[in-house]
């Protein structure tokens, strides 16, 4: 079998302009001139015989044919790479820029006190660490994971794996019940101040359900504050500006200070999933793996 190494070097100078989103980046990355990125890739698609990239002086996208030969050839790139990495089998074997898409309030609550150890362990990763409204287009992005709370909907281009389940809750803090009484039931609800949190999705209020055994109870609920940060939102409630619907992670603190309190424990058997979803045409690498070890490890602490 003969090994075309131009080839190789043409596909990998094309995943680089495409994970950096620029001829000029890219050039930066690989050590070239801004012509000479240029040049590869115009060999690449002289040699493939179809245009890869969409290009102007402002912007560049993968065209249709581009993306179908990109979406088959780089996880091979990935895989050389991941090769390398097995055969050094330690900690510096895990290198290079690692970029995830991460639910702001579990990398606040959850993650970020653990950073320093993470890039302790792993000198030469690089962290580049993104929150975001939604997942996006992860392979345009350079995008390696993103976790995210709640079943995503992914196209056939996506995987996800479910990292845990965690309860939602639903609080008040002790100076409002005390203005207002404290409900017996969920029910009770619709005559309270409640806060919403805004559906990325919908741009919406996420609806208030509750949940006991296989009971499902819809409580229609009417306020005058909604947010898309969930630290705002726990905030706003621990200073008495209603009652909020909340996921258990990262919220124990407040509750077991006494700074919220939880409505219903018998109705809280809704749960909400936190998701790493990956590029489904890649194997994750030892990057990406690594990352989640960590992740998993901050969950069990």
């Amino acid at each position: 079998m003969s090994f075309d190494g131009r080839l190789l070097s043409g596909v990998t100078v094309l995943a680089a302009v495409v994970g950096s989103g620029s001829f000029r980046r890219a050039a930066a990355v690989l050590g070239m001139s801004d012509s000479g990125v240029g040049r590869a890739v115009a060999r690449l698609e002289t040699r493939v015989g179809v245009r890869l990239l969409d290009r102007t002086t402002r912007s560049l996208a993968l065209t249709e044919e581009g993306r179908r030969f990109y979406e088959l050839v780089v996880p091979g790139l990935a895989d050389i790479e991941d090769a390398a990495e097995e055969l050094l089998n330690s900690p510096a074997s895990v290198r290079g820029k690692l970029r995830v898409d991460v639910d702001p309030f579990f990398l606040r609550t959850m993650l970020a006190d653990g950073l320093a150890g993470f890039l302790q362990a792993y000198p030469e990763v690089e962290l580049d660490l993104l929150t975001r409204q939604s997942v996006g287009d992860l392979v345009v992005d350079g995008i390696d994971v993103a976790l995210r709370f709640g079943e995503p909907s992914l196209s056939s281009s996506y995987v996800s794996q479910k990292l845990l389940e965690t309860r939602v809750l639903t609080v008040a803090a002790p100076e409002y019940l005390a203005r207002r009484g404290h409900p017996t039931h969920p029910l009770d609800l619709t005559n309270y101040d409640c806060i919403h949190f805004r559906n990325p999705a919908t741009d919406r209020a996420f609806p208030w359900e509750f949940h006991r055994g296989g009971e499902i109870l819809t409580v229609p609920t009417t306020g005058r504050l909604m947010l898309s940060d969930v630290t705002a939102m726990l905030r706003a409630c621990a200073a008495g500006a209603g009652v909020a619907q909340t996921i258990e992670v990262g919220t124990p603190d407040l509750v077991s200070a006494g700074k919220l309190v939880e409505l219903f424990p018998k109705w809280s058997d809704e749960r909400f999933g936190l998701y790493a979803v990956y590029p489904s045409q890649y194997a994750p690498s030892s990057r990406v793996r690594c990352f989640i070890d960590f992740v998993m490890e901050a969950i069990r602490s």
